[in-house]
This record gives C-alpha cells, sequence and structure tokens, in this order.
C-alpha cells in the first residue's frame, strides 16, 4: 500500500512539474527523500522513466494534431516543413543518445537521492534561466545547427536538478529563437526519447517492470492525467512567463536540497 501511495504522489509531482522550468526529475528525487523512499539507482531511474513516458503521452496528446500534420507530411516530397522538423528533432536526439547508450551506469548513480548533487544542480539551472531572461532578441526559427546545440542541452539535463525544458528552452532563447517555437520544440524533442528507453527495457525482459508493475501503472496514470491538465494550463504560462521567475524558485529549492544533504 505504501509503495502505491508513494508511486501516486511522485505522479502528480511528475505531471505537474514535468512542463514547467524547474527539474521534473529534481524534484522526483527530493520527494523520494522525503517520503523516505528506499529504491536502489537502477529502480529509481525505472519510476523515473515510466513517469516521464506518462508525460510524454500526455505531451502527444496535447499536441496530437500538431503530430499528425508531422506524420501526414513525413514522406512528401519535395523535403516539407513537416520533414525538415522530423530531421531537426533527430538530430536532437543524438547527444541523449549517445550519453544513454555509453554511461547508464553512471546516470543509475545519479538517481540514489543524492540531495548535494540535486541541489547544486537546481542552483545551475536558476543561473541559466536567469541570464536567458535578459535575452531580447527571440524571433528566429530552430536551424538544423540549433537542434544539435539544444540537444546537447537536452543530454546534460540527464542530470537529476537540471530543468530539461528549462535547458533546452532557455538555449533556444539564447540561439535567439522565438520563444513559442522554443517551448512547441522543447516539449516534442524529448518523446521518441523516452519512448526509446521504454522499448529498450521492454526488449531487454526487464523483470522490474513486472515486479513494479502495479505501483509503476498507479504512478503512470497519476503522471498522465496530471500532466495533461498541467500541460494545457502550463505550456502557455512557459511561453509567456519570465523565465526568471522559475530561476528564482529553482534556487530556492537548490539551497534547500543542499541543506537537507548536509543534516541527513
Amino acid at each position: 500500500m505504501r509503495a502505491l501511495l508513494e508511486a501516486l504522489v511522485l505522479g502528480i509531482v511528475q505531471g505537474l512539474t514535468e512542463f514547467l522550468p524547474v527539474s521534473s526529475s529534481g524534484h522526483l528525487e527530493l520527494m523520494k527523500f522525503i517520503l523516505g523512499n528506499e529504491s536502489t539507482g537502477e529502480q529509481s531511474l525505472l519510476m523515473t522513466v515510466v513517469l516521464h513516458f506518462a508525460t510524454a503521452c500526455a505531451t502527444l496528446y496535447v499536441f496530437r494534431k500538431e503530430v499528425w500534420k508531422i506524420l501526414q507530411g513525413l514522406f512528401g516530397s519535395p523535403v516539407n516543413a513537416s520533414q525538415s522538423f522530423s530531421i531537426k528533432i533527430v538530430l536532437s536526439m543524438i547527444p541523449a543518445v549517445f550519453i544513454g547508450l555509453f554511461f547508464e551506469e553512471a546516470i543509475e548513480a545519479m538517481f540514489s537521492q543524492n540531495l548535494l548533487l540535486v541541489g547544486l544542480a537546481l542552483c545551475f539551472t536558476a543561473l541559466l534561466l536567469v541570464v536567458a531572461d535578459r535575452a531580447k532578441q527571440t524571433d528566429q526559427t530552430v536551424s538544423y545547427m540549433n537542434a544539435l546545440v539544444i540537444g546537447a542541452a537536452q543530454a546534460i539535463a540527464i542530470i537529476p536538478g537540471i530543468s530539461r525544458s528549462g535547458a533546452t528552452i532557455s538555449t533556444s532563447v539564447l540561439l535567439h529563437i522565438d520563444r513559442d517555437q522554443a517551448a512547441s520544440f522543447s516539449f516534442l524533442m524529448v518523446v521518441p526519447l523516452i519512448f526509446g528507453k521504454i522499448a529498450k527495457d521492454v526488449l531487454a525482459g526487464d523483470h522490474l517492470l513486472v515486479e513494479n508493475f502495479t505501483a509503476l501503472s498507479v504512478g503512470f496514470l497519476a503522471a498522465f492525467f496530471t500532466g495533461i491538465l498541467a500541460c494545457i494550463w502550463m505550456i502557455r504560462l512557459v511561453r509567456r512567463a519570465n523565465l526568471r521567475y522559475f530561476g528564482w524558485y529553482c534556487a530556492l529549492v537548490g539551497i534547500i536540497a543542499v541543506i537537507l544533504s548536509t543534516i541527513s
């Protein structure tokens, strides 16, 4: 029963924080610490991936019209906007795929409630958001090179505490990309990676998927439905709000995490 309650709470936290530049993975690690969750790094990472999978599904639901248009135009000739967007998504995946394939054990080690790491990473996210908030000229579109650079920011955001959306949106803004386009690209670029990670675990026959199926299902459903509601409301907030406000919030939570790491 405790595991199901924890999964429910973590799912709600994931759904609420995924679409804001405040690091959902960082908040999950903090919540696991508060709940006294004693999962191994591998188990903790698996729950994190499943919850991200749920919000990826929520993203597909919210952006279903845009995704359908992209799929319809994929095989058109000559190269059209949908094909170009898809190529950019693929380019953005390369850095994260490289990190995931060759540094999987190191990544798992970071998901062991390392509050000092989470706190410092949140403070870094805060700095990035504040700096990006000062960018004035944001009227460009995402180029192929931009997609690769934004993908590198996404790869760095594997570290819990560095906001994926915060890193990718901030990087986009610093590259002078239009904020609306930056937000859309940021939310959609992660979807293939999450689906790929889940497929990899399933094909590998990961026994944890079976052992924790009920808890993972509860967490998934909580994150999915909360994520849909949060995305519809929060995506406008991400596009319009000043990034520095999120930066201040990340700094506050980061400092709290660092303090907790010293007294735990």
